[in-house]
């Protein structure tokens, strides 16, 4: 009869586990930088922590509580939907952090939290202090942002303030998802990553006072309390969902313009304009445009031609890829080129079952695009791609999707930020500082690794 000393404890085996997945983070973020010394460490840290997620301890989430929390402005950016929180990190975690100090010595790096109570990338306590640790490592210390006085009031219609009109990015912008859903319905039409019409779902079975539609006088209204109380933000997003027929009779343009128009009109010169909405025809640009919208964001998701259609479906469908780019070279014209800023979503060339195998083929097909555009001095911007588990491409594949490797992320900030300084752009407006050290973009480091003397000019 084996004794109990001879038994073995799965919790043991667990920790033991994470310890050598953490080992094996820590010495592929150690490997990169070697592999590219020009790369800050910070950004490495960055974007490993948007594409695998943090974890939290109990005290540590208890410390979180008394900051401003995750306001869930438009997607989950989660790897766990709210039903398998044990914590209640949805209502705790912080909407971003800035990592700063430490044994590393880490420049103040701003990044949007991503729940993911597996990931070895941890925040906890240690002594009166909140850290990240990854394995047994101390990393960094933490800051968190302050609860804004603009977040603790109410409308007359009851609702909060940051709900109608959430900020991030360190307080810069202020996201207005003033409609929450979107009309592409279904795997035939949704883009296979995103979790837009999921996510307002479980928000509202949570129960987040989540509408579909945010009435302008509420919007007007929280707009007019920030604007009393507040100096930090210095930019709005106007956005939503796709709006393919029309929505309250109104086609898109007319949708979100009708929004820009009447903050315009009642802050003229407050915040920089900036809409995202799909690729439209020039006609639809001009209502924007007409309406305040300075900064135009007609998002193409992913370059790859062989992967647009399957990834996009919807998109495919109602406009099609080459049309999608007619349209966003197009819109050089009405807003200038400079203001002209598509998003693409990094990591999905690589999602299963369709994607890149390689890194190196991921980004080089990547960089194709980031040529097309910023040879006609259109720059686009990207998101680090986060495996939602209620977008499409999860619960298709029937399992949890492994996000992009962290190689395919390292490569990606290269060839962005050698692409933008052969092209010889300028620093993309409405985001805040660039450099190391003074990037408050949260959802990516492409602020991040702008060469600040080509950003000051010289």
């Amino acid at each position: 009869m084996k004794s109990s000393a001879s038994k073995i404890d799965p919790s043991a085996n667990q920790d033991h586990h994470l310890l050598r997945e953490a080992e094996q983070r820590l010495d592929e973020v150690q490997r990169l930088s070697r592999l590219f010394p020009d790369l800050p460490v910070e950004a490495l840290i960055k974007e490993d922590l948007l594409r695998v997620g943090i974890s939290f301890s109990r005290e540590a989430l208890r410390y979180c509580a008394n900051f401003k929390s995750k306001s869930y402005f438009i997607f989950s950016f989660d790897m766990v939907p709210i039903d398998q929180m044990d914590q209640q990190e949805n209502l705790r975690a912080p909407e971003e952090m800035q990592l700063f100090d430490g044994p590393w010595n880490l420049r103040r790096t701003t990044v949007s939290v991503r729940v993911n109570p597996t990931s070895v990338w941890n925040a906890a306590i240690e002594g009166e202090s909140l850290v990240l640790r990854c394995g047994g490592e101390t990393i960094s210390r933490i800051d968190l942002q302050e609860i804004p006085d603009y977040y603790q009031k109410n409308l007359t219609s009851g609702q909060p303030v940051h709900e109608v009109a959430p900020t991030i990015e360190w307080g810069y912008l202020v996201y207005l998802t003033v409609y929450r859903k979107c009309q592409y319905f279904g795997f035939k039409e949704e883009c296979h990553f995103c979790d837009i019409n999921e996510n307002y779902r479980q928000q509202v079975s949570a129960g987040r006072p989540y509408r579909t539609v945010k009435p302008q006088e509420d919007v007007l209204e929280a707009l007019a309390i920030i604007d009393d109380v507040d100096d930090n933000s210095k930019a709005y997003t106007l956005t939503g969902g796709s709006i393919i027929r029309n929505l309250r009779g109104q086609g898109e343009a007319e949708f979100y313009a009708s929004y820009a128009r009447a903050i315009e009109e009642r802050f003229s010169g407050r915040w920089i304009p900036k809409a995202v909405t799909q690729a439209l025809p020039v006609a639809e640009q001009k209502i924007l445009k007409d309406a305040g919208i300075r900064i135009y964001h007609p998002n193409y998701e992913i370059w790859d031609e062989r992967l647009f259609p399957i990834i996009c479906p919807g998109k495919e469908a109602y406009v099609g890829r080459s049309e999608w780019h007619r349209r966003i070279v197009a819109a050089a014209d009405v807003f200038g080129p400079e203001n002209v800023i598509p998003n693409f979503v990094a990591g999905i060339e690589m999602s299963h079952p369709h994607g890149y195998t390689d890194p190196e083929q991921a980004v080089a097909s990547t960089r194709e695009g980031l040529d097309f555009f910023m040879s006609q001095g259109v720059c686009p911007r990207f998101t680090v791609w986060c495996p939602e588990p209620l977008s499409p491409m999860v619960k298709d594949l029937g399992e949890m999707q492994p996000p992009a490797p962290l190689e395919y992320h390292a490569r990606l900030l290269v060839a962005w930020r050698d692409c933008h300084r052969e092209h010889r752009l300028p620093v993309p407006p409405g985001y805040g500082p660039p450099g190391v050290g003074q990037a408050i973009f949260s959802v990516s480091s492409f602020m991040d690794v702008i060469d600040l003397p080509l950003a000051n000019g010289s």
